[in-house]
């Protein structure tokens, strides 16, 4: 990666660190892939109960695998019969692998969802939320994000699952009520009221979508 795109990524990190801080989050910045998944293990203490939603970018960074392979407890919805179970196994997990469709440059996180499985266990349940989020997702404000996640992060899921919305032609959101829409639920993230509960690691990668 170009070195002055490097040094602006460092220091934009740090400005949405110190938004994520004011919101009671706690922000990490992480050179590259390894790194944020070392920062990721050490917020996870062995045996804890772990699970998920969809979040392409802890698996981008190995840390589903080290997960699955490490001394703790996975609950793998994509391995059980009973996917209702799985999903609400999530809401009293120790750790909860999320990622975010974008973030502010004052640390808003906006998530946008169809079975709504991950928002809601963001907005509550786990004991703690870790978000992987590459410094490709950070928009200059919430109505930014909001874009982000309807026009580039949701055509691509739709296309990635087989779904058939008006996205999956077009490429952009077309605010449409489509059976397989999968912007039912939009999650805007500000302030957690829990301290210690929401950590997010920035990666200075292109990561998810």
């Amino acid at each position: 990666m170009n070195e002055n795109i490097i040094r602006r990524n460092e220091l934009l990190a740090q400005k949405v660190i110190k938004g994520l801080q004011s919101r009671n989050m706690t922000g990490y910045y992480a050179a590259d892939r390894h790194s944020a998944l070392e920062q990721a293990l050490a917020l996870i203490p062995e045996g804890a109960s772990v699970t998920m939603g969809g979040a392409m970018s802890a698996h981008e960074i190995g840390l589903v695998d080290a997960v699955k392979a490490g001394n703790y407890r996975f609950i793998d919805r994509d391995a059980m019969e009973d996917k209702r179970a799985a999903m609400l196994a999530a809401y009293d997990a120790d750790v909860f692998l999320a990622s975010a469709n974008a973030i502010t440059e004052d640390g808003v996180m906006v998530n946008i969802d169809g079975n709504s499985n991950r928002v809601s266990a963001i907005a509550q349940g786990p004991r703690r939320v870790i978000f992987i989020v590459g410094m490709n997702k950070v928009c200059p404000d919430v109505d930014a994000a909001i874009k982000r996640a309807r026009n580039v992060a949701a055509p691509i899921n739709a296309q990635r699952f087989g779904l058939s919305t008006p996205c999956t032609k077009t490429g952009a959101c077309m605010n449409c009520k489509s059976p397989d829409t999968i912007c039912c639920q939009i999650l805007i993230t500000r302030y957690s009221r829990h301290a210690d509960r929401i950590h997010v690691i920035l990666v200075n990668d292109a990561l998810g979508f």
